[in-house]
């Protein structure tokens, strides 16, 4: 999904991390997230984990060791592009989404593997193309009616009509159906079939051993029909759910949105009573309410990430979040990288997309504006995704001499420089404009609203822009498939290689674990070979929470958990 709020994702889960001094939350609900999670070997690899233990200073509970219940936890966002599932493409409509909707399965907070969620138990056959997804009985939806298969199928099938205009029907492609769903030769999903009402059959059109992570995205969740075709516009700001927490009021754009525990969910219970997401225009905006005691958890605004970690205290893990230990500082699973429009008279020269690549300075970006908490990106596959290799892409360097001779003797006119504006994105854009300008390409900035970028991204009408992908499951396909498929939506530079496009059907169908990462390593090197996009960094969490949230949990994938969170002052709130 792509990362619209500061230079931080947000998207589609929950994990904790230990580094054998601070705490663990455990929780009986698991976040499902449509994001990765690192793999448990990775996590144990990067942070010394052999297992989780209480932390010691008590961390996570009253005096008396009771949670706290009630209150409303208050979060900013941008103003989201969707909040329905048929479209949940950006950090900002993920996060609300995932906190309304279950997806079939989720992942283990703890170990990131895949656990029961809207499914209670599933299974692929022999050669995994067919996979069949057992519900659990007695789920609701927020209107009091029961989950079944048919609602999954629904759901589905929304996505892949090309009517309905969704940007992520990438996610079922190996669907069989989905084909001809996409040149409407039919109106459904031939490979979706209900076998009863708490049994989902899903045939692919060939082996996809890694379909259960993709069951997992927060879009694939259950829709009922009724509600959506009742009023569409309605149901647009205003969706009806299966998760554990449930819309208040229609979608007040450009200002908030309310949610609240859902109490007939079928999993462990949220200790808040909601969510308060509050859509303002900056983060700058966000870190002053922050200040002032009104957002419980925020990104951090540029050069502000050491004096922030001086006064709130460190995560030990990065991620969870209590009082004292409030700034989350954690890898995340995901990419900034300048997207070029490979259509582009000036930027379909190969070398001319290598010069620019190579005439930024990374380390220069990382260490001014997020003061060394990120790192240059050498690659599009980001550090935590099984398969990651260092130093992918030979044009992801910084050598200004070999950028001025590539560029020798070749006129280039004054580019503009996209970016959704007032989501801190222009003081790395200005970075990349001042290296720009060393090798002699001039350059002006432009910012267009979060919504609108994306449009002029999509109707090609752009140069050079910037983007964030944060993974949707914990895949190197997640990063490669979407992005420089042939005509996928979320292909934003237009590249297309039919090289690419037949080892990424390969790859899918490997059921070998080892052989299939091996191939998308081989599909990474062989994009990288031509530019088509330039990565910059792998991100960091920059986030800080209020001393009255414990047991916060912002996961790898940029989500953060309200299923375990409680607040200190709640019941004072209440009275």
């Amino acid at each position: 999904m792509y990362v619209g709020v500061s230079t931080d994702p947000l998207a589609r889960g929950v994990i904790v991390l230990s580094d054998g001094k601070g705490a663990c939350v455990l929780t009986k609900r698991f976040r499902k997230v449509g994001a990765v999670l690192l793999s448990a070997a990775l996590l144990a690899s990067l942070l010394g984990v052999a297992g989780c233990k209480q932390a010691e200073d008590g961390t996570g509970t009253t005096d008396n060791g009771d949670v706290t219940k009630g209150g409303t936890f208050s979060y900013y966002i941008s103003e989201p592009a969707f909040i329905d599932p048929v479209n949940l493409q950006e950090s900002e409509g993920t996060q609300v989404g995932q906190a309304i909707f279950d997806s079939l399965v989720a992942f283990d907070p703890v170990t990131s593997e895949i656990v029961p969620a809207a499914a209670e138990s599933w299974e692929p056959n022999e050669d995994a193309t067919v996979w069949t997804f057992n519900l659990r009985e007695g789920a609701k939806f927020h209107n009091g009616r029961d989950v079944t298969a048919q609602d999954f199928k629904y759901a589905w099938e929304r996505i892949c009509n090309p009517a309905n205009e969704s940007e992520i029907y990438y996610h079922l492609a190996s669907v069989v159906g989905y084909d001809e769903m996409q040149s409407e030769t039919a109106s459904e999903l031939a490979g979706v079939k209900v076998i009863d009402e708490t049994t989902l059959e899903v045939t692919l059109k060939e082996a996809f051993a890694d379909f259960e992570y993709v069951v997992g995205h927060p879009a694939l969740a259950p829709v009922p029909q009724e509600e959506v075709e009742k009023d569409p516009a309605a149901w647009a700001d205003m969706p009806i759910g299966n998760g554990p927490f449930q819309m208040v009021s229609p979608w007040a754009h450009d200002q908030g949105i309310q949610v609240e525990r859902f109490e007939d969910y079928y999993g462990t219970a949220p200790n808040i009573d909601g969510i308060d997401f509050k859509i303002l225009a900056d983060e700058d905006t966000a870190w002053l309410e922050f200040q002032a005691g009104n957002i419980d958890f925020t990104t951090i605004p540029s050069g502000q990430i050491g004096s922030t970690v001086e006064e709130y205290g460190e995560s030990p893990d990065g991620y969870t979040v209590n009082p004292g230990e409030q700034t989350s500082l954690g890898t995340e699973l995901a990419v900034y990288y300048l997207v070029v429009n490979n259509a582009d008279p000036i930027m379909k020269d190969q070398e001319v997309r290598e010069a620019i690549s190579l005439a930024i300075n990374r380390q220069a970006i990382c260490d001014k504006i997020f003061e060394g908490t990120r790192v240059p990106a050498t690659g599009i596959v980001p550090e935590g995704i099984v398969g990651f290799q260092d130093n992918a892409w030979a044009s992801a360097d910084y050598d200004v001499e070999a950028a001025k001779a590539l560029l020798e003797g070749k006129t280039i006119p004054k580019i503009n420089l996209e970016f959704n504006s007032g989501s801190g994105h222009e003081d790395i854009i200005q970075l990349v404009q001042a290296d720009l300008k060393a090798v002699g390409i001039d350059s002006e900035l432009v910012g267009t609203e979060w919504a609108a970028y994306l449009d002029k991204l999509d109707a090609r009408n752009y140069s050079i822009g910037r983007l964030g992908w944060l993974a949707d499951y914990p895949i190197m396909d997640n990063f490669l498939f979407p992005l420089f498929t042939t005509g996928s939506g979320d292909n934003k530079s237009g590249y297309s290689n039919a090289e690419v496009d037949s080892k990424l059907a390969e790859a899918r169908t490997t059921t070998d674990s080892d052989a299939r990462v091996g191939l998308y390593q081989d599909v990474e090197k062989t994009i990288g070979e031509t530019t088509p996009v330039i990565p910059l960094m792998f991100y960091r969490h920059h986030h800080v929470a209020s001393e009255r949230v414990n047991d916060g949990v912002y996961s790898p994938n940029g989500l953060f958990t309200f299923e375990t969170v409680w607040l200190e002052d709640a019941a004072e709130t209440e009275e």
